[in-house]
C-alpha cells in the first residue's frame, strides 16, 4: 500500500510492482501526480508547480531499472532562463554557452568566463565527490551516515560552514551575477543566505553537467506516461481518499484508517505524504510534535497564479525570473514575513511557448509562483486578492504587455489551498529545508522507528527535495524494501 501518488510514490509504485509485488495506493486528491499536477479551465492547461528539472539520467536509469520504454520527451533548455531587475528593461539570458553567457555580463562583470569557469569548476568537484558517497546513498544510522562524511575530501569542508551567498562574493564581484546565480538556492525552497555552499554544485548541474529540461506536451505528461504503465502492472488507485488514523498489531502496522473510516490492509506500507509531517499527524510521534516540527526549518511556500490572457506576448521567455532592487533585505527577511509584499519576486513560466495546445490560439497561459511565508508565521491570507493584484501590475509594466487588461481566466492558490489539497505541512512548498543538520542522516529516515513495515518516499526525507531526488528517493526505498523483504515471484 503506497499513500501519495506524487512523483516518489508512483515511481516506487512501479519499481515494486516490477519486482513482483501487488501495489495499492490512495491518494487525497482527485487526481495523480502531488504537486506533479495539472490545472485545465477556461480553454486552458497549466503545470501546477514544476515546470523543469535537472539530472535527466534519473529518469533513464528508473526506466531502465523497469525496462519500461520513456514514457515521455524531454526537451533541453537552452537559454535556461531569463532575468529582470526591477526599474530595468533588460533581460540577462541564461546560457550554457560560456561565450555567450559571459556577452549577457560584459557590462558588469569582467573576467566573467574566467571566473565562472573557476566557480564550475569547484562545483563540479564536489558533486562528482559526494553523488554517489552521500546523495545516492541510503544510511542507515546517524553513524552511517558521518562514516560517510568522512569519505568526503576535506577539501570542500570550507563549503559546509559558509553560505552559497559567501560562496558567491568569493568568486564574483557584481550584484547582478552574485544574485542570479545564488537564485538555485530558490529551487531548494530557500535562499543563498541560508543555504549551505554545499548547495552550489546546483550550479553545477544546471550548466554543465546535464542543464534543465522540460517535457514536450508539459510536465505532466510525465504523470500520464506512467499511468499507463500502471493499466499494465494493474496498479490501482483510489482517489479522493485520505488518511486520518491507523492500527498496529504485534509490533507493525495492520491497516491504514482514511475518514470514512475504512480501513486499508497491507503487509508493507509506504508513505509518499511529508515524512516528518505523517509521523506527526497520523502516527503521533513524540519526536514529531507540532511544537517540534515547527521549530526545524521548512522551505517557503508557494503563492500561484495560474492565468489566461488574450494575445501573444513577445517580451517574455520560456522561464523567467523577476527580481527586485533589495535581494539581501527580501531574502532575509520573506522567511518570517518581516518584509512587505508590495513589491514581491516571483518566477512566470510560459507554457504555451513551446506547447500551443496548452492555450487557445492567439493566446498564452503564464504559471506564476511567488515565494512567500510559510503558515507558520503567516497564517491569514485574506489579502490574496491584493497580492495577485500586485504582481499582475507589476508584470504588466515589465513587459509592456497590459496583463490585466487582457485577462481571460485566472486562478489563485494561496499557502492554505496548496496545505488542503496536498497536505503540506503549513503549507510549506517543497517539505523539509536542506540545512546541515536536515541533510543526510540527519533528515527523517526512510524507513520507521517503530513499525517494520513502513517506510517513506519523496522530499521530506532522503536524499531530498526535487523530481530527480524523488526518483532517486524511489530506488532507495525500493533497495530497502527489497533487501527486508526479498523478490517477490510472480
Amino acid at each position: 500500500m503506497i499513500v501519495g501518488t506524487g512523483l516518489g510514490g508512483l515511481t516506487t509504485a512501479l519499481r515494486l510492482a516490477k519486482l513482483g509485488y501487488q501495489v495499492e495506493m490512495v491518494e487525497k486528491y482527485h487526481q495523480p501526480g502531488g504537486r506533479l499536477n495539472q490545472l485545465k479551465k477556461d480553454g486552458f492547461t497549466w503545470d501546477m508547480a514544476p515546470t523543469f528539472f535537472s539530472m535527466s539520467y534519473e529518469f533513464k536509469e528508473f526506466v531502465e531499472s523497469t525496462g519500461i520504454e520513456m514514457p515521455f520527451e524531454f526537451v533541453e533548455l537552452d537559454p535556461l532562463y531569463a532575468v529582470n531587475f526591477a526599474n530595468s528593461d533588460k533581460f540577462y539570458m541564461i546560457y550554457k554557452d560560456l561565450k555567450k553567457l559571459a556577452k549577457e555580463f560584459e557590462a558588469v562583470e569582467p573576467d566573467f568566463e574566467a571566473k565562472m569557469t573557476r566557480y564550475l569548476a569547484g562545483a563540479g568537484k564536489l558533486f562528482h565527490d559526494t553523488e554517489n558517497i552521500i546523495i545516492k546513498q541510503n544510511f542507515n544510522s546517524l553513524a552511517h551516515f558521518l562514516l560517510q562524511m568522512t569519505r568526503v575530501p576535506w577539501v570542500h569542508a570550507p563549503k559546509m560552514i559558509r553560505s552559497m551567498w559567501s560562496e558567491m562574493e568569493r568568486h564574483f564581484e557584481s550584484r547582478e551575477v552574485k544574485e542570479i546565480f545564488s537564485l538555485v538556492a530558490f529551487f531548494l525552497g530557500a535562499t543563498p543566505f541560508d543555504t549551505p555552499a554545499v548547495y552550489s554544485l546546483l550550479s553545477y548541474t544546471e550548466m554543465v553537467h546535464d542543464g534543465y529540461h522540460n517535457v514536450r506536451g508539459g510536465m505532466y505528461k510525465i504523470v500520464e506516461g506512467l499511468m499507463k504503465e500502471f493499466e499494465k502492472e494493474n496498479i490501482k488507485i483510489t482517489f479522493n481518499t485520505e488518511i486520518t488514523g491507523y492500527v498496529e498489531s504485534n509490533g507493525q502496522l495492520s491497516h491504514l484508517v482514511d475518514t470514512e473510516g475504512k480501513r486499508w490492509d497491507a503487509d508493507i506500507f509506504v508513505i509518499n505524504a511529508d515524512a516528518a509531517g505523517f509521523r506527526s499527524q497520523i502516527f503521533k510521534r513524540p519526536k514529531f510534535t507540532e511544537e517540534r516540527l515547527d521549530r526545524m526549518k521548512w522551505t517557503l511556500a508557494p503563492f500561484t497564479m495560474y492565468v489566461g490572457v488574450k494575445g501573444k506576448i513577445d517580451t517574455l521567455h520560456h522561464h523567467n525570473y523577476f527580481l527586485g532592487s533589495n535581494f539581501k533585505e527580501y531574502a532575509g527577511k520573506i522567511f518570517k514575513n518581516s518584509i512587505s509584499l508590495s513589491k514581491p519576486y516571483y518566477y512566470v513560466n510560459v507554457n504555451s511557448r513551446h506547447n500551443k495546445e496548452s492555450a487557445p490560439e492567439g493566446c498564452e497561459n503564464l504559471f506564476i509562483l511567488c515565494p512567500v511565508p510559510d503558515l507558520r508565521f503567516k497564517p491569514d491570507w485574506s489579502d490574496r486578492d491584493e497580492l495577485a493584484d500586485t504582481i499582475l501590475t507589476d508584470l504588466s509594466q515589465r513587459i509592456g504587455f497590459d496583463v490585466k487588461g487582457n485577462l481571460m481566466t485566472l486562478t489563485v492558490m494561496d499557502p492554505k489551498d496548496w496545505e488542503r489539497d496536498f497536505n503540506l505541512y503549513k503549507g510549506s512548498g517543497l517539505g523539509l529545508a536542506h540545512d546541515l543538520n536536515q541533510i543526510g542522516g540527519f533528515r527523517p529516515k526512510n524507513y520507521d522507528e517503530v513499525f517494520g513495515n513502513v517506510f517513506y518516499v519523496g522530499a521530506s526525507t532522503t536524499p531530498g527535495t526535487g523530481l530527480p531526488m524523488t526518483v532517486i528517493s524511489s530506488r532507495l526505498v525500493t533497495e530497502r524494501i527489497q533487501k527486508k523483504h526479498g523478490l517477490i515471484l510472480a
